[in-house]
């Protein structure tokens, strides 16, 4: 099994490709799905950030009030770099987890979005393609205002504090415009299906796992052998 990274800018639409992807019968993991589970109350993560930033990025529930949170370490690098301490290696370390999963239930490949792959680069390597999700800069610009409810000030430092567009692009295997309608989405989308499922380096890496344990078993037995004719 191959992992294909899916990536973007804030507000793009990387979710609504995922779902097309899922809805085609691909395996995916979806990084704020996980990122959710990681601060469910009583974890460990969430009584760290709870002890570290406080009753008030929590809402009356006891869950992690996520726009409060994202205030509170926007402009403070410290904190910023605290909550990602306590939090990305739990979210890659789970979502590495749900892909042995995958493996071991012999799906071709598995679609990982990661919103921030590129700027953290901590998952490039295991990534053997890459997708990139656009849009047009003023409909970036909208949907994010009108999703988390900014100012346009406010909405356009967000998208700046992340890599260009054009340099996540330049990097990327792939490239789904979602500037238009859902369906021209799905379209694209559906190409990009098809051409993976293609590919042979599911194949190949099967043959070397295969050869591995092949050789793995072999070199067991014979040691089983020589230690039964050794004791006897």
């Amino acid at each position: 099994m191959f992992i294909v990274g899916l990536t973007g800018g804030l507000a793009t639409g990387k979710s609504t490709v995922l779902s097309i992807f899922r809805d085609n019968g691909i395996a995916v993991i979806d990084a704020d799905e996980v990122a959710r589970k990681v601060l469910e109350p009583g974890t460990k993560a969430w009584k760290e950030v709870k002890n570290y930033f406080g009753d008030s990025v929590l809402h009356p529930d006891g869950k992690i009030n996520r726009l409060k949170l994202g205030e509170l370490i926007f402009d403070d690098i410290e904190k910023r770099r605290k909550l990602n301490a306590i939090t990305h290696p739990r979210i890659q370390r789970a979502m590495m987890l749900m892909a042995l999963k995958y493996f071991f239930s012999a799906h071709k490949y598995v679609v990982m979005e990661v919103p921030l792959l590129f700027e953290t680069g901590k998952m490039l390597n295991f990534m053997h393609k890459i997708i990139t999700v656009i849009c047009e800069d003023h409909q970036q610009l909208e949907r994010l205002c009108k999703r988390s409810d900014f100012s346009e000030k406010v909405a356009k430092k967000r998208i700046n504090t992340q890599m260009p567009l054009e340099q996540k692009v330049a990097n990327s295997h792939f490239v789904i415009n979602n500037s238009g309608d859902i369906e021209n989405t799905r379209n694209q989308t559906l190409g990009i299906i098809k051409v993976l499922s293609r590919s042979k380096f599911t194949w190949y890496f099967r043959a070397i796992f295969g050869i591995a344990f092949l050789s793995f078993i072999f070199g067991v037995t014979h040691i089983a052998v020589k230690l039964f004719y050794n004791e006897t």
